[in-house]
């Protein structure tokens, strides 16, 4: 069977191809090929002759006046054309194996094929010639409003035309590029408000796909410094898109600050302010990429977008000024230190200042411009104990080693942790010109080894740091001992005033019992009374001593009454001198009282059991006067102690005073309340 006529041949790999309508497809080889080739079909399989052909390896794509619109593909891990005839919706995938002979063909209609696109069994494809094919093909499916598109890949890493574009910086090259894409969709949309939404769904996919490395074609213009092509991409290219990153964990903002390109960091921070405060892999920022990589300009330009950047580190706790330092970026270092000083003295995790890592390098300037900056970080160690000294004679850095020495603020003789001078490290050191050199210098400069070393002063310092220490943590325990007692004094005053009232309270209850009973024995009288009422003893001395005893007690209990109900108490010492009058009148009442019982018995028992009155008196005498006379001698020793204690104290003019002041409360507060 030979090749149709009046059709518009496809060639492709050695293959050419014609599509007669939706159901009829003729494939056969190239003049280069004398075997015939089979068609699959649907149900039908039909061989077909060898055609001539004398296309060239230009002609393997139609031209844009071709009715037929081709990209080539990866499909099932084969090269392939396909073709779509957006007439008739008949679309033809033509294939060819790894040899010649092994030719293949799978036709489907476009809406299939591009639903196995969307699955994800179209694969990258191999690059194709320049200027062979658009960057991106359409074809329209049965379903009239779904649009899709078809990614042409042309560089060994995935790659778009977009891509190699940005790289070289062809920024006629992307604008026909994206001119295409724009031109293809108004081809298939007739609608205006479709057409404008479809148009930024395909251009905004164009811009951001991204090859195998992550990388957009904004990231790559950014990274080539080509400012042009990347204010042409950002004018399809939102927020979103503009932050993307690459596998690398960078997005084109710090891809730009990392490869110096100012202008761009200037566009891409005028586009999104915030870019400048993201952060890539291990919390680094832009100032530190920048810094790490000596951009001066960038740097200053950050510092001036958002300062407080500056305070940012990495995860090991490195700030901008330690990669800068470190690198002998000098420039870069003078330009942090002109906007932040003190970040001379900012630390890493391992206790490490800028000047320690400037020590490993071997720019001098940078270690001038870190102490011109502040001197006293010659000193600083790290956590280790390790100074700038330390750290300069372990990297064998034999010139900046000569240049710490010359510093006055350089402790030659400074020990690590460990108890290692730097002229110790030195000896550690491999044999050779440099160590040699830095023993020379140092012991210039009176380095000596740690056992030889001599420390009084520092002895002295640390002893003086040790009693500051000791002297500070005893008057803040003297402070937290002060609050704790004046806390228990209130709570002890409390406590005593309510023992006070208690006791006053008891006393009043016991006076009314006293006058009570006083009271009571006026009307009966111990031996009767005549009829007239008058007492039948109204004429014996006990009687008379009997009602005057009975009378004293009657009325001093009456007057400790009338003193509880009167006296309001306000303070403590004004209710301790209630209580010892109240105690006085008390011990009065008893005494009274006991006197009269005793007289009492005298009259009860007369002449004929006169023995048991003696018995009676003699026991109750013994009774009170013991009493007395133990109270009595415990308040006069009380009194004397305390005299004592006065005289001391007032000689003494130490923290017990000031302990009495902060308190605010004496002991008179508490003593003894005993009345004679």
């Amino acid at each position: 069977m030979s090749p149709p006529t009046g059709t518009s041949p496809l060639y492709f790999g050695g293959l050419v191809v014609f599509v007669l309508d939706s159901k009829s497809t003729w494939v056969g080889p190239a003049a280069s090929h004398s075997q015939g080739s089979t068609i699959k079909h649907e149900k039908e399989t039909r061989a077909v002759p060898t055609s001539p052909s004398t296309s060239s390896p230009s002609s393997l794509l139609p031209r844009r006046s071709h009715p037929h619109q081709a990209t080539r593909l990866f499909f099932k891990s084969q090269p392939c054309l396909l073709a779509a005839k957006p007439s008739t919706g008949s679309s033809v995938l033509a294939c060819r194996g790894r040899g010649a002979a092994a030719m293949s063909l799978e036709i489907e209609r476009a809406a299939s094929f591009l639903a196995d696109l969307e699955m994800g069994s179209v694969l990258a494809a191999e690059p194709s010639p320049a200027g062979s094919a658009p960057a991106l093909v359409l074809s329209s499916s049965m379903d009239k409003k779904k649009k899709k598109y078809v990614k042409q890949v042309t560089g060994r890493h995935n790659d778009t035309e977009l891509h190699l574009a940005a790289r070289r910086g062809d920024l006629p090259a992307v604008r026909r590029i994206l001119g295409d894409v724009v031109a293809q969709v108004a081809g298939m949309t007739s609608e205006v408000t479709e057409l404008e939404a479809v148009t930024a769904e395909m251009v905004s996919a164009v811009v951001n796909e991204t090859n195998e490395f992550g990388e957009t074609a904004l990231i790559t213009a950014a990274e080539k410094g080509h400012l042009s092509v990347v204010a042409e991409l950002l004018q399809y290219s939102d927020k979103e898109n503009i932050s993307r990153k690459n596998r690398s964990g960078f997005d084109a903002f710090h891809v730009a600050v990392k490869e110096g390109h100012r202008d761009i960091v200037l566009l891409l921070l005028s586009h999104d302010p915030t870019l400048g405060k993201t952060f890539g892999p291990s919390n680094v920022t832009p100032l530190i990429s920048a810094a790490a990589r000596g951009h001066t300009e960038v740097i200053k330009q950050l510092l001036a977008q958002n300062f407080s950047m500056v305070e940012v580190a990495k995860r090991n706790g490195k700030n901008a000024l330690h990669f800068a330092a470190r690198l002998g970026h000098v420039e870069a270092v003078k330009a942090l230190l002109d906007k932040d000083p003190q970040l001379a003295r900012r630390t890493d995790v391992k206790g490490q200042t800028a000047l320690h890592m400037a020590a490993k390098g071997t720019n001098h300037d940078v270690i001038k411009a870190l102490v011109d900056s502040d001197p006293a970080i010659v000193m600083l160690p790290d956590k280790n104990g390790n100074t700038a000294l330390h750290v300069a004679t372990r990297k064998k850095r034999a010139e900046i080693v000569n240049l710490l020495l010359l510093l006055p603020d350089t402790h030659v003789n400074a020990l690590t942790r460990d108890h290692r001078t730097a002229y110790d490290i030195a000896e550690e050191l491999p044999l050779s010109e440099e160590s040699a050199y830095i023993k020379e210098c140092l012991s210039r400069y009176g380095a000596l080894r740690a056992k030889e070393l001599n420390q009084p002063r520092d002895e002295l310092r640390k002893t003086v740091t040790e009693i500051k220490k000791h002297v500070h943590t005893q008057l803040e325990q003297t402070r937290k001992t002060n609050k704790n007692v004046y806390g228990i004094a209130k709570e002890l005053r409390k406590l005593h005033r309510e023992g006070i009232n208690n006791a006053t309270n008891s006393v009043t209850v016991v006076a009314v019992l006293f006058a009570t009973v006083a009271f009571a024995a006026i009307f009966t009288v111990p031996g009767g009374s005549e009829d007239d009422g008058i007492a039948v003893a109204v004429h014996a001395t006990a009687f008379r001593v009997f009602f005057i005893f009975n009378a004293i007690a009657l009325f001093t209990s009456l007057a400790v009454v009338v003193v509880q109900i009167t006296l309001v108490r306000r303070e403590t010492k004004s209710e301790r001198r209630v209580v010892e009058v109240i105690n006085k009148l008390m011990w009065l009442a008893s005494v009274c009282t006991t006197v009269a019982f005793l007289t009492s018995t005298y009259i009860v028992l007369g002449r004929r059991l006169q023995w048991a009155a003696i018995l009676v008196t003699l026991i109750g005498g013994v009774i009170m006067a013991g009493v007395l006379g133990s109270m009595t001698y415990f308040v006069v020793k009380s009194k004397r102690i305390r005299k004592i204690r006065k005289r001391e104290k007032s000689s003494k003019r130490s923290g017990s005073v000031s302990w009495h002041h902060t308190t605010d409360f004496s002991d008179s507060d508490f003593n003894p309340i005993y009345a004679i």
